[in-house]
């Protein structure tokens, strides 16, 4: 899963996405071949669903989000 997204060409007004923990086990193949010794993820996502970045841990999601002009909201 090497799709990469501009996040600032994302969103509308509100400019919301959501973060929610990702089993590791849940992903598809190619990406947990990528990943050692982490058993969860995070994951932030556009309104929509789409999926937009896998990252190790919550305040690195919420970090990713705000340095994209994102407002993140907690989803569990």
């Amino acid at each position: 899963m090497d799709t990469q997204v501009d996040l600032k060409t994302l969103g509308g007004a509100d400019r919301i996405v959501y973060v929610r923990p990702v089993d590791v086990a849940e992903l598809p193949e190619e990406v947990r071949s990528e990943i050692v010794g982490v058993d969860h993820l995070y994951a932030v996502h556009a309104p929509d669903g789409e999926r937009l970045a896998l990252v190790k841990d919550r305040e690195m999601a919420f970090m990713l989000a705000r340095q994209n002009d994102f407002s993140p909201v907690t989803v569990h």
